[in-house]
C-alpha cells in the first residue's frame, strides 16, 4: 500500500513541484491551497503532512495544532521560509515531527520524508506481546501499541515523541547525546538543528512531568543531552 501525504500550499507552482516529485516516489499524494481545505480533506488514512507556514486564512501553526489533537499518530513536516529561526520553534511547539526550509531540494524533501515514515513505523499487527513491553513505574511503554502509559493512563504522543521516549527508556539511567538523539530518530542524514531534539524533550516533559521546569524522569545531563531516570 502506497503512503499518503497531504501537501498544504497556497503556491500553486510550489504544490505542484512537491506534488510531481512525491508521485514519482511512489507516494499517493492530496493536495490543498488553504488551511481549511486541508482540515477537510485530511483523515486517519494519511501518513504525512506537509504544512506550508504562511496562508491564506488558517495559518500553518493552527492547523498543525489541530491536527495533532485529532490525529496524535500522523507525521507532520512544517515547510518554512528561510532564516525564519522562530517559524521553526513555533512549528515544533504546535506538535510537528520536523521541518524543512524553502528552497529545498528533492534530496532533501525525500530525505525528511523517508527518515519520518521510519519512526512512524505503522504496526498493522495489533497483537500485544508482553515481552514488548517496558515497565518502569509509574510508565508502561507498549512497543508494540507504541505507546505509553502513565499510572495506567494513556499519553498521546507523535511518532518522534515516541521514539526519543523509546530510546531513552530502553536506556534507562544512561546519559545520551543530543548528537547520539539526533543520529537514531532523525537518521545520519538530517540536514536541520539540533535545537529540534531540545524542543521536542520540552514537549514531551509538559505530558510525563508533574513539574516540567523540575523534570522528575526525563532529565537533561547538562553540556551532553539527556536521561530516563529512574529507581534501581
Amino acid at each position: 500500500m502506497k503512503n499518503k501525504i497531504l501537501i498544504l500550499e497556497d503556491e500553486k507552482s510550489i504544490r505542484s513541484f512537491i506534488k510531481i516529485k512525491l508521485r514519482a516516489l511512489n507516494y499517493e499524494v492530496v493536495e490543498a491551497e488553504n488551511g481549511g481545505e486541508a482540515l477537510k480533506k485530511i483523515d486517519g488514512t494519511f501518513d504525512i503532512a506537509l504544512l506550508d507556514v504562511m496562508l491564506p486564512d488558517i495559518d500553518g501553526f493552527e492547523v498543525c495544532r489541530r491536527l495533532r489533537e485529532i490525529y496524535p499518530r500522523i507525521g507532520i513536516i512544517m515547510i518554512t521560509a528561510k532564516g525564519q529561526e522562530e517559524d521553526k520553534v513555533k512549528g515544533l511547539g504546535s506538535g510537528a515531527d520536523d521541518y524543512i526550509v524553502k528552497p529545498f531540494s528533492p534530496k532533501e524533501l525525500e530525505a525528511r520524508i523517508e527518515a519520518l515514515l521510519r519512526r512512524i513505523n505503522i504496526n498493522s499487527n495489533n497483537e500485544v506481546h508482553s515481552e514488548n513491553k517496558i515497565n518502569i513505574e509509574p510508565f508502561i511503554l507498549d512497543m508494540d501499541k507504541k505507546d505509553l502509559m502513565k499510572n495506567n493512563k494513556e499519553i498521546s504522543l507523535t511518532p518522534t515523541e515516541y521514539e526519543i521516549i523509546r530510546l531513552l527508556i530502553s536506556n534507562a539511567n544512561k546519559s545520551i547525546s543530543r548528537d547520539e538523539i539526533l543520529d537514531k530518530i532523525w537518521g545520519s542524514s538530517y540536514f536541520g538543528d539540533i535545537k529540534i531534539v531540545d524542543v521536542n524533550v520540552r514537549r514531551i516533559r509538559r505530558k510525563i512531568e508533574e513539574e516540567p521546569s523540575n523534570p522528575k524522569y526525563l532529565k537533561t545531563v547538562w553540556g551532553y543531552g539527556y536521561m530516563w531516570s529512574c529507581d534501581k
